[in-house]
């Protein structure tokens, strides 16, 4: 492999079609070996944020005007501005102001964040090898190339190929928690032809060059697997490795699987811009109605202008224009029907209603010492509408801590304790050498590492008095778990020092057992071995099923070579190992060779432990209809016992695979096929799918081969909608993400939740409808980048089922309020125009127009939409189902927001036609004064006011001290504003012309019985429609509302009870 300079060491496939040619230490290569080719590639910065200084402002400004709403209100704004209308533009720009500036502060603070975490980042030390020597520099100042050294913990700045380590044999142990999810130490080799380079001034001399394949985001399958150590990855174990740099920056592979992060928007904010649409339609359509009928009205000359101000002929002819600009005032004048005091509200709604989640002390840790966090509020409305849930598994569902349950041998089970004492069910039976084989295959059919001393709280812990107390490290937690459970029974294993393994028996005498081969797991076999030298022992692991009680269970199995067998099994596996091409088809037909005849000798249980009340939470969420996939970058076998155990999959469930190992022995069409069938045919069945990384690129390929078979996305999408639970295994994040994209594409566009603890749960975080990241053991980069924080996955039952619930309940009411009493508002003054010439005359005062949305109307649904509680905290909890009642954004559907809008036009009809009718002759008041134009509107506007009000209060289910207050003084406050506003001379008015108007009003016995009247008409029709709603089909919250106001009833009942019981002893 080395040979005149060149060193050619990733080949991730045979045959690749780009490639990269790196120089190592940026050294030409010797004169005649080849050309010199200079390539450029990034450097090793890595940019997350948003914005930059210069492009903050207009980028900003064009995303916020992309909403529908804030474009229309800056159009509304400048119609003002140009042309003389009813109304000042300071209605509408200075709410706009506001709404714009509050939303640039915080997502600029929000990119504010991601510019410092980038900054640590790209500032990290970072010591590179330089004429001989380590220098220190700045992670973003490493180049594709460039020799690095890593230190013990020490995580790598970059994608590195491996060259040497401190370690004799060229290996180094790495974490790559933040990758994959998987805590477990794995095992990378150094290059062969460079693991001879200790020294830096030994690295330096280094004249070579790597080719390897152009920078790709899959995990599973890099080039030079062995040797390739990814960004992210942390070293243990190993003092220190020098390696080079191969992909930097945002070309490593843990950039290329980060999901950029994008503006999200809530299903709710989509209703209402589509509703905003259709009132969008009725506003034009009342301009243009307006308008036309104006100059049809006006077509007769005696209903042209006054003689005062007759028009000329220049004037007249100028009709186009003048007809443009009584249509844009027209447009001003009823432009309050889409308030922006109701994007106010519902921004001031999402920021103080996204405290309750900080604030509940349910949602609390005390082992964390923190509760959770919400890092954007504009999604609290789309946790209550969540139909599919994407966790991950290591860290989130388990506690990312694997134990050795028990063990079978001979018929017999065995449970080891902390005590060394062994358990048996049946000890008249003991069998000892079969025991005795048992030990010994666990302590040495394994790749533990033993870490001879660890510093903790600064005591150093190694080994004591010949037996070990520190700890072991591997690439899976299965063999630690089984390793320390052995440990527990009796057997110890010490080290592997000199080739030699060595144990600690319950004699406490040490064995020393030679290790020849180690026969790696694999997930074909499922199965793995060493050979040891005691007259050549093969012992063999084999992970045979997945327990139903989540355990996964392994078969433990020996065989006797004789020593010619033993001499043909170093033949085949020497030269599988030294084969050039299919070198892995090659090894797994040696191991299937040696690996037969086998004896067996029992059985162990391992478990990695779920969290607190896991199987609860999903339970609860399968029961309020959401689907739960478990997406993760672990092994199938782990994977599926983890579903078991946290009732993912259930007794009952038929499980079908969609894995490599099957499409090898079918085409991926014949068994998508096949499963699509199965579930088709068998639809009452209880169905879970287990898919892997391999298969689910090979299904989202773009084009398949032979596509005349038809889209397999579509196809998987089928089955995948058939399955109660879908398990998705051995996942680079960026398939996760696409796991994600791929639901959230499908037909029904369904809302989509992610939860995961570690960095590599970033991209589906962010790529779902609603990120929500858990405070665990593997950082903190899930918390940081995801829309809500918790610390336990148990917590998720709350924020959906209540806070979610409550949250959606609220906004939505808000929402359909708003444009319901915006109706009752402008219809009015719609109607008004066919009795006064179609002039533009306002209905109402100037104040009026300005303070209804602001003061009048505006605090009751604020608070209404902060504090509601249709239902009980506990009901919720209680019954999950109810969340189904909200699903599918139930309550902004178009029938739902019809029925608003007609009742807003009904009520709004009954205000204006009840108050002409029964005025329509000439009233007097008892001074003899008649009722102007003026006062015909305020009666109209305190019907109004009152009704609006009044409706919400009737929709009230919760009322507390501070409900009262608001709702009844907000009346109040009306009732004086007005009195105050008609009583005084106000000397900065021009105007005073609503002088004495609101008391003339008040004066006059029928104004009061017409508000009474009016105000009762208003509201009978809602109280009719929702009694007879809740008697003939009431919905599943209605029936618990009325059984917790029995549950109420007969608990006063028996307080009062109780007490007559008292008072009579």
């Amino acid at each position: 492999m080395f040979n005149k300079g060149h060193l050619q060491t990733c080949v991730g496939e045979e045959n690749w079609v780009d490639s990269r040619t790196v120089y190592i230490g940026h050294k030409e290569p010797p004169p005649g070996a080849e050309a010199y080719i200079p390539q450029r590639y990034p450097d090793n910065r890595i940019v997350s944020s948003k914005y930059t200084f210069w492009n903050f402002i207009p980028k900003n400004l064009f995303e916020q005007f992309r909403r529908i709403a804030n474009f229309y209100f800056l159009v509304i704004f400048l119609v003002q501005l140009i042309i003389d209308t009813p109304t000042s533009p300071v209605t509408s720009g200075l709410p706009l102001f506001f709404v714009i500036t509050v939303t640039a502060i915080k997502q600029g603070y929000e990119d504010w964040l991601r510019h410092k975490a980038d900054c640590s980042i790209n500032e990290c030390p970072v010591d590179v090898v330089q004429q001989g020597k380590v220098v220190r520099t700045q992670s973003h100042k490493l180049r594709v190339g460039d020799i690095v050294m890593v230190r013990e913990d020490e995580t790598f700045p970059c994608d590195l190929i491996l060259l040497s380590s401190s370690r004799h044999d060229g290996t180094c142990y790495v974490t790559t928690t933040s990758l994959d999810g998987e805590s477990s130490h794995k095992t990378y080799y150094a290059v062969p032809d460079t693991m001879a380079f200790r020294t830096e001034r030994e690295v330096d001399s280094l004249h070579a060059t790597i080719e390897c394949e152009q920078p790709q985001p899959d995990l599973y399958k890099p080039l030079g697997a062995e040797n390739l150590l990814l960004r992210g990855a942390t070293l243990k174990n190993t003092q220190h490795i020098y390696a080079v740099a191969v992909y930097t920056g945002m070309e490593t592979k843990m950039a290329l699987n980060y999901q950029s992060k994008s503006q999200k928007r809530s299903a709710v904010e989509k209703s209402m811009n589509a509703f905003l649409i259709v009132y969008l339609c009725i506003l034009i359509s009342k301009a243009v109605i307006n308008t036309v009928l104006k100059y049809a009205w006006q077509w007769s000359p005696d209903r042209d202008e006054p003689w005062y101000n007759h028009r000329t002929e220049i004037e007249r002819q100028r009709h186009v224009i003048r007809a443009f600009t009584d249509f844009l005032a027209f447009m001003v004048l009823f432009n309050y029907i889409i308030p922006v005091s109701m994007y106010v509200t519902v921004e001031m709604q999402k920021f103080l209603g996204s405290y309750f989640i900080t604030w509940d002390e349910e949602m609390f840790d005390e082992e964390l010492g923190e509760g959770a966090q919400v890092n954007t509020s504009d999604l609290n409305e789309e946790l209550g509408q969540v139909e599919y849930v994407f966790t991950d598994k290591t860290g989130t569902l388990t506690e990312n801590n694997m134990e050795f349950i028990e063990c079978c041998v001979d018929g017999n089970v065995y449970i080891p304790n902390k005590e060394r004492v062994l358990c048996c069910s049946v000890l008249c039976s003991f069998n000892v050498f079969l025991w005795v084989c048992f030990s010994l295959a666990l302590c040495l059919c394994h790749t533990v590492q033993v870490k001879e001393e660890e510093t903790v709280d600064g005591i150093k812990r190694g080994i004591h008095q010949g037996r070990p107390t520190s700890f072991y490290i591997s690439s899976s937690p299965d063999e630690v778990a089984l390793v320390e459970g052995m440990k527990r029974l009796g057997y110890t294993y010490l080290r592997l020092k000199d080739n030699y393994m060595e144990i600690l028996n319950k004699d406490d005498e040490i064995e020393r057992f030679e290790l020849l081969h180690v026969l790696n797991f694999d997930s074909v076999r499922r199965r793995m071995s060493v050979i040891v030298k005691t007259k050549y022992l093969l012992f063999c692991k084999v992970d045979c099923s997945m327990s139903l009680s989540g355990l996964r269970t392994l078969c433990v199995a020996y065989r006797r070579l004789s020593a010619s067998e033993y001499e043909q099994a170093c033949h085949h596996l020497t030269e599988a190992k030294l084969a050039l091409q299919d070198r892995e088809q090659r090894l797994a037909q040696a191991y299937d060779i040696i690996e037969r005849d086998f004896v067996l000798l029992g059985a162990t249980a391992v478990e990695d432990r779920l969290q607190e009340k896991a199987a609860d939470t999903i339970e609860s969420l399968h029961k309020a209809g959401m689907k739960v996939w478990v997406l993760t970058g672990d092994k199938m076998e782990t994977a599926a016992a983890t579903c078991y155990a946290s009732k993912l999959f259930r007794r009952s469930t038929q499980i079908l695979e969609l894995t490599k190992k099957r499409t090898e022995e079918q085409s991926l069409h014949d068994v998508l096929f096949e499963l699509n069938r199965t579930v088709l045919r068998q639809h009452c069945l209880d169905f879970g799918l287990i898919i892997d990384g391999a298969t689910l690129s090979a299904v989202l390929k773009p084009n398949q081969e032979g596509a005349g078979h038809g889209n397999y996305r579509e196809i998987f999408l089928e089955i995948c909608r058939n399955c109660s639970a879908v398990l998705c295994c051995r996942m680079a994040p960026l398939q996760k993400a696409q796991i994600v994209k791929l639901i959230k594409a499908s037909k029904e566009h369904p809302i989509t939740l992610a939860i995961g603890d570690g960095a590599n749960d970033v991209s589906m975080i962010l790529e779902a409808h609603v990120g929500i990241g858990i405070m665990g053991k593997e950082g903190r980069q899930a918390a940081r980048n995801s829309d809500y924080a918790i610390p336990k996955f148990k917590h998720l039952k709350k924020m959906l089922l209540v806070h979610g619930h409550y949250y959606y309940i609220r906004i939505a009411e808000l929402v359909q309020y708003f444009f319901y009493k915006n109706v009752c508002f402008i219809f009015p003054q719609f109607l008004y125009q066919f009795f006064c010439g179609f002039s533009q005359q306002p209905l109402y005062d100037t104040a009026y127009l300005t303070l209804y949305n602001i003061s009048f109307t505006s605090l009751p649904i604020l608070l209404y939409s902060l504090v509601e509680q249709h239902v009980t905290m506990e009901t919720l909890k209680r019954e999950p189902s109810l969340y189904r009642d909200i699903a599918k954004n139930s309550l902004l559907r178009w029938p739902v927001f019809l029925y608003w809008t007609c009742l807003g036009v009904f009520d709004a009809v009954t205000f204006f036609f009840g108050a002409y009718f029964l005025f329509d002759n000439t009233t007097f008041t008892s001074n003899g004064q008649m009722f102007g134009n003026w006062t015909f509107g305020t009666l109209v506007f305190t019907v109004l006011v009152f009704t609006v009000t009044l409706k919400l209060a009737l929709d009230t289910h919760h009322w507390t001290w501070i409900n009262h207050f608001v709702i009844w003084g907000s009346l109040l406050f009306y009732v004086i504003f007005s009195l105050l506003w008609g009583g005084i001379i106000w000397p900065f008015l021009n105007y005073q012309r609503m002088y004495y108007v609101f008391m003339q009003m008040l004066s006059s016995g029928p104004a009061w019985l017409s508000i009474i009247l009016l105000i009762t008409v208003s509201l009978l029709p809602d109280v009719i429609k929702k009694v007879l709603c809740r008697t003939m089909c009431p919905t599943a919250t209605e029936r618990a509302q009325v059984g917790m106001q029995q549950l109420l009833c007969e608990a006063e009942a028996l307080n009062c009870l109780v007490t007559k019981l008292e008072s009579v002893n």
